[in-house]
């Protein structure tokens, strides 16, 4: 049975960084991984993609042939796929039991709204695949109370509209501290608690806000969030082993992952990283190493580094400084031995 990762997201977001890094991730690991892009307006993607669906249709042709802006024409290709999902099912079915990342376009009307690309989710499910939406919203959310709210509102609707396993995840979280000190602490965020805390703060935001008027809407947004009680948010630095490490056991947790006869070794790779302190980071782990003590941490790891590769470069120097000795040696026997008066005759 394959594992997928559905990959969706507002533009900015990070979906393609994210595909490349959790691809060379699973690599490292020795899960065998490929990349579908199901974007028809990313013409450049930094990882190998194994499946790409502008070989079927184009952004720039439908633009053209039809007259469509851009949102429109991604509505339109998405459309396209989905009728002509003979040739998707096809292309996958050449991926045989490969985990796959699906890259799919940052319109935020494709999942919340629009009917396409559920459609096509579910018939990929249909397939065998067992799935999981990561929907990735950039951590500079967090910095303004309207924004983290609007963000809650798209993540419940998304979650409503897609109706499978799902993860929202904070993106771009090694930046965080760049952006100023945040009201809460990041469970306050993550975890989604008590929203009315942030009525005082967004009122503080902009004299709009402040309005009786939106003082109402927001409290009753903020209501409805919380008698639904579904949205809560990992969160990720790509480039940081551990942070992926630790999404990664929340994905196969969501989508039910177990290794199978064929990576028994893969088994081994994971519990060896487990032992080795690479255990999954908590909310608290994350405030400390991204935003209290980041730089501090982010020092003491490239001490680390460069003690590991003097470290690496310490043999080969010793190898080198034996191979002289070598060498002197057996220039030192030539010597001795070119003048001993004493001459060879090979016979033939």
């Amino acid at each position: 049975m394959p594992f997928a990762q559905l990959v969706i997201g507002p533009p900015g977001s990070g979906k393609s960084t994210y595909c490349d890094g959790m691809h060379q991730f699973l690599s490292a690991i020795g899960r065998k991984c490929s990349v579908v892009n199901l974007d028809p307006a990313n013409d450049s993607t930094s990882y190998p993609c194994a499946l790409d669906v502008r070989k079927l249709v184009t952004l720039e042709e439908i633009m053209e042939d039809d007259e469509l802006g851009p949102n429109g024409a991604v509505l339109y290709a998405l459309e396209e796929l989905e009728h002509n999902w003979e040739w998707l099912e096809q292309g996958l079915k050449g991926l045989e039991e490969d985990y796959v990342l699906f890259d799919c376009p940052g319109q935020v009307e494709l999942f919340t709204h629009h009917s396409s690309l559920r459609n096509i989710f579910f018939r990929i499910q249909k397939l065998g695949y067992r799935l999981v939406v990561l929907h990735l919203t950039d951590s500079y959310i967090l910095t303004l109370p309207s924004l983290y709210i609007s963000a809650l509102l798209l993540s419940l609707r998304t979650m409503l509209q897609m109706d499978l396993p799902h993860i929202n995840i904070l993106t771009k979280m090694d930046k965080l501290s760049t952006y100023g000190p945040l009201p809460f602490n990041l469970d306050f965020y993550t975890e989604v608690q008590d929203l009315s805390y942030l009525l005082p703060h967004m009122a503080r935001e902009s004299p709009v806000m402040a309005n009786s008027k939106f003082e109402g809407l927001n409290k009753a947004i903020i209501e409805m969030v919380e008698d639904f009680g579904l949205v809560a948010f990992e969160t990720l630095a790509v480039e940081d082993k551990k942070s992926m490490m630790t999404l990664l056991i929340a994905i196969d947790r969501a989508g039910g992952y177990a290794f199978g006869g064929a990576e028994g070794a893969n088994d081994t790779v994971w519990q060896v990283a487990m032992r080795e302190g690479m255990g999954p980071m908590t909310v608290h782990d994350v405030q400390e190493r991204w935003i209290d003590r980041k730089e501090e941490i982010d020092e003491v790891e490239r001490k680390a580094l460069e003690d590991e590769a003097k470290a690496r470069e310490a043999p080969s120097l010793v190898s080198d400084a034996g191979d002289e000795e070598d060498d002197d040696d057996i220039e030192e026997m030539e010597r001795r031995f070119t003048d001993s008066g004493v001459q060879v005759v090979r016979r033939t």
